[in-house]
This record gives C-alpha cells, structure tokens and sequence, in this order.
C-alpha cells in the first residue's frame, strides 16, 4: 500500500527535524567548554529555548490537511540510513518534549545553589531532550532502538548524581534490569521485522516505510508482535512490567523525573508507530490479552495509589493506572480510541510533569516527600498549590483541560467498539484517581500541619521562576482544554490511515461484524459472471 511522503523542502525553510535534535547537542557542547554552572545554566537555557521556538515553527508547517510523513529527511552513510519525519502520530510528542525540557532547566536555574552545581546535571537534561526528539522522529527501527538505549545514559547519571534517596544505586539496578530484558526484546523483534522482508526480493533494511508497505511477506509475525509489546510495555509502564518506576520515582530527582515521563510515553509511541501500522492483524488477534492487562493496570495503579503516602510513589503509580486507560484507547481499533490515546498521552505527560514541579519545590522546602509530615501549605505555597491543582484536574476528565475531550473520545469508541461495560470501568478508574490525586491535594496543601514549616526564603526559591513554572504548564493545559479542535486536526488525518490498515475493522462500518451475504442470495458481480 502507498504511503504519501513529503519532502522537507515542500514546506520548510529548512530540516527542522535535525535542526531541533542537534540544537540541545551543540548546546551541550557550549556546557561542556564552560568553566562556570551559570554559563553552563546560560547555555544549556539557549539550548533549550530555541528548541522551543523550532518546535513551535514544526507546528506552523506541519501540513494537517495532507495525510502521511511531512517534513521527510533521509540521509545514507557507510551503509546506515538516517530517516526522520513527522506526522499526526509524533508530531505533539516533539513540542512537548520541547517544552517540558526548558522547564527542567528553568526548575534548574531556580535551585542552582543547592543541589544541581554540576555542569554535568545540564549535559544530562540536554541529552535527554536530544534523545527523545530524535526517537519521537525516527523512522528506522534501528535508529528507534538506538536512541532509546542511549536514554539510559542520562537517566542513571540523573538518579545517582542528583536522586534524593538514599538507595539510589539499588533503585538504578532494579531500573536496568527491567529496561535492558526490554531492549532485548525489541531489538529481537525489530531484527525479525528487517529480516522478515527478504521475500519480498528487498535487501536486508530497517527503514519504516519498506517495512510497512511489505508487511503482508513477514513472517512470525505473532511472535514480533509479542517481543515488541513486551519491550515497549516496560517503557509505558504496563501492569505486571512497571515494578521499577515507583523506586525510581522514589529515589531519583524530581526534576529529572519530569522528563523522564515524557520518555515513558515513548512507549504509546513506540505501538502507534512500530506494532498497529505493521502489525494490524496481529494486533487484532491478540486484542483480549492487552486488554486484560490495561484493565489490571488501570485498577491495580489506582489502588495502589491510594495506599501510598510518599507523594512520588503515589505519582508512580497514577501513570500505571494512566497507561492502561491510553491502551484501552489504541486497542480499540477505530478513529475515536486513537485520537483520543494520543492526546491524552499529551495531556497526561504536561499535567503529570506540573504535578512533579510541585513537589519537587515542595521537597525544597520541607525536606521530604512524605504526606503525613505535610500539611496546611496552601496559604503559603499558592503558586505550587494552584500548579498542583490545575494539574491534577487535568488527568481527572474535568471540562476545560485537555484530558476531558480526550477521555471522551476514548470512551466513545470504547463503546463503539467493545460496549458500554468497559466504557463504564473506565470511567470507574477515572473515578479512582480522582480520589487518589485529590486527596493528596488535601493532605499536602488543606491539612492542618503536621510539624513545624521551615521558614520560606526567597534566595533560595525565587519565585518569580516558580510562577513562571505555574504559569507556562496552567496556560498550555486550559488552554488546549478550552480549545482542542486544531489539536485534534493535527493527528486525525493519520489515525484514519492507521485505523484503514485492520483487516476485520477496516470492513465492519460504525464498529459492527460485516454482513456476510446469505447462500440465497445473487451479488450483482455474480450474475456477470
């Protein structure tokens, strides 16, 4: 099946795509050369600055109204291939991880004298920020599995170098041993993708787009299907793959772990990208299995919330419950589930990301992440109070954030799809974190105080950043909550063209079987035969 691709120079000006991968990069070079934090801090801000501004220019070209890769840039070297572009499945992910970036460094620049005094805390985030864009823009396999391992490198430097907890060291062991089983598996099965095509008279390749147009001569493919969503499982999380992020999320810093679940999404990314284009039938067969696994997910994360009382292990948890409803959403195989998936995967990685500032300006002041030892911070932490507030509201399905027509959506073609008694589990979930993220608000900021408050210093939390902080993530989220329409017509496009390639739910209108013509009865074509 042909697949529309645009070429850069038919929109942009220039390759934005590499220009926004390689501006962190030559950023880190400057922070590497530096021979002070605050020149480091000025550079790495540049860095992160421009990207923002290159994500916003990726927005104002990216041509909705054409369906397939826009922005398309392919190079061949000493026999390797570097393809990137963009389209409705990435083309959010990109900004995001732009945005949430420069936050982390401005949260930096707010903390410079406490803990991040190393140069090296500023080349992590800005290799993170590298990392993602150019995995989010990947359109090789191969150059997908690469990115996604060099990730390691700036997460385990973060947790051990900045983490707050003090079993660091176990919390990275129990971390790679989960994420490196993970890329085992993918690898496996991206190399049985590569190899799979050799029938149909194409040279060994990893390109996505030859993939994906001779997917009918794969072989295997239920076990490729298998070793992928293993793999990407583990990012996501997905319940029973998730036992390493409430310990990272415990012991590591707070500002690298609002980056970090940008990162996670990487796996909603890595199935819209690499398993339902490619593997749609499969996909289709395996259905019950994913299903029965993001429901458990969905209830197992919500309760375990509500049994935690670090604040961070509670946000742990929140994702896992948040993963199983965005999964429910891809596996529903129609326009509404998968639009709705992605922008709440988008939604969810903001609001959840302005959850984490909060505490993590909250441990700055109080020293610790436990609930009970909070309390009655409101009054004095309003801009925190409101950051955590607004944020919370937007992963409850409240009108006037993003996640309430995303969830709608979801639920739409949850119904659409498989009825009204998942729709109805899904809501209940809903109804859950609602409990769990509220009563959290209400026992860090509206409790009467458990123990005497530090005195607020404004040297050491300026607050004119944390308000800045506040106010970015608040405007992003009500904003698109308030006007979602253009958000929604930037990924419609290519989850028809996704939900097109089923093979049973391409040919069963409004979600329902296919008639199948009676014995008796005489098609038009038949009679001229």
């Amino acid at each position: 099946m042909y697949f529309p691709v645009n070429p850069w120079p038919e929109a942009a000006a220039f390759p934005v795509l590499t220009a926004m991968t390689l501006t962190p990069l030559a950023a880190m070079v400057g922070v590497l050369c530096s021979r002070s934090l605050t020149a480091a801090l000025r550079f790495g801000f540049a860095g992160t600055s421009l990207t923002v501004l290159l994500s916003i220019y990726l927005l104002v070209v990216f041509d909705s109204e054409v369906s397939g890769i826009n922005l398309f840039e392919q190079a061949n070297f000493a026999g390797l291939s570097y393809t990137v572009g963009v389209d409705g499945v990435n083309i959010l992910f990109i900004p995001l991880t732009a945005v949430i970036a420069f936050l982390v460094l401005l949260y930096t620049f707010s903390h410079a004298q406490n803990r991040y005094r190393d140069r090296f805390y500023v080349v992590s985030v800005l290799g993170y920020e590298t990392v993602l864009i150019g995995a989010f823009a990947s359109l090789n396999v191969m150059q997908f599995w690469i990115w996604s391992v060099l990730e390691l490198v700036p997460v385990v430097y973060l947790t051990l170098h900045s983490g707050t907890g003090l079993r660091r060291r176990w919390a990275v062991d129990r971390f790679l041993q989960y994420w490196l089983s993970g890329f085992l598996m993918t690898l496996t099965g991206f190399l049985l993708l590569a190899f799979g095509l050799i029938d149909s008279e194409h040279p060994l390749t990893f390109d996505w787009l030859t993939i994906k147009q001779n997917n009918a001569y794969l072989h295997d493919e239920a076990l490729i299907f298998v070793l992928l969503f293993y793999g990407f499982a583990i990012r996501m999380p997905l319940f029973p793959f998730h036992g390493w992020l409430p310990v990272l999320a415990e012991h590591g810093t707070v500002a690298s772990c609002a980056i970090f679940l940008v990162g996670l999404k990487l796996g909603i990314f890595a199935v819209l990208r690499f398993i339902l284009p490619i593997l749609p039938g499969v996909a289709e067969d395996w259905a019950g299995l994913v299903l029965t696994l993001a429901l458990i997910s969905t209830f197992y994360g919500a309760v375990m919330a509500l049994l935690q009382i670090n604040i961070r292990r509670l946000l742990a948890f929140a994702v896992l419950s948040q993963t199983g409803i965005l999964v429910i959403g891809l596996f529903c195989f129609n326009d509404f589930g998968l639009e709705g998936s992605i922008m709440l995967s988008v939604a969810y990685g903001l609001a959840t990301a302005g959850m984490l500032f909060s505490v993590g300006l909250i441990y700055e002041r109080t020293g610790t992440a436990l609930m009970p030892r909070l309390g009655g911070l409101f009054d004095s932490n309003l801009t925190l109070g409101m950051l955590f507030l607004v944020s919370s509201l937007s992963t409850l399905v409240k009108p006037g954030t993003p996640g309430f027509d995303a969830t709608h959506l979801i639920i739409e073609g949850t119904i659409e799809e498989y009825g009204w008694l998942l729709a109805i589990a899904i809501l209940t979930g809903n109804l859950l974190a609602a409990a769990f993220i509220l009563w959290a608000f209400q026992r860090i900021f509206l409790a009467s105080s458990k123990r005497f408050a530090q005195p607020y210093s404004s040297l050491h939390h300026p607050v004119l950043k944390e308000r800045l902080i506040t106010v970015v993530i608040c405007l992003l989220l009500i904003g698109t909550g308030f006007y979602m329409r253009p958000w929604l017509r930037l990924v419609d496009q290519d989850a028809s063209m996704i939900t097109k390639g089923y093979p049973i739910h391409s040919s069963m209108p409004h979600g329902q079987p296919a008639e199948e013509p009676q014995p008796d009865e005489i098609r038009p074509e038949d009679e001229q035969l």
